[in-house]
């Protein structure tokens, strides 16, 4: 899959995050859609770096839970993300675990759902 298209579909899942919870809030002031093409290319390398690591340190809970600790791990990845977005200057913040959980559930559901829609999966 092109490197671009992936930033893309993960901009646009951002973005229905952020426009669907409120507790999931991003404020870049001038024009948005490049503040959410910096946040996907965050995410990007933090899924590409972290999330490998957390998933193989927490293998054994999440065969436990029969793979529904990934959500857990998409949501860790998404509040990295918001660290870091908040210690860049960028205006992406959540209030609290629950609001990053629903926030990873939708980017994941839109992201799978555009991937699957461009025949990129």
């Amino acid at each position: 899959m092109s490197v671009v298209i992936r930033i893309l579909i993960n901009a646009a899942a951002l973005w229905v995050a952020v426009e669907v919870l409120e507790g999931f809030n991003f404020d870049y002031g001038g024009n948005a859609w490049v503040g959410f093409l910096i946040l996907a290319l965050i995410l990007g390398v933090i899924n590409t770096v972290v999330k490998p690591i957390l998933q193989l340190l927490s293998l054994p809970a999440v065969i436990l839970t029969l793979g529904l600790f990934l959500l857990v791990v998409n949501a860790i990845v998404l509040a990295i993300t918001v660290f870091v977005s908040d210690a860049l200057g960028l205006a992406l913040t959540s209030d609290g675990f629950g609001w990053t959980f629903l926030a990873a559930l939708i980017v994941s559901l839109v992201s799978w759902g555009l991937e699957s829609f461009l025949g990129q999966r």
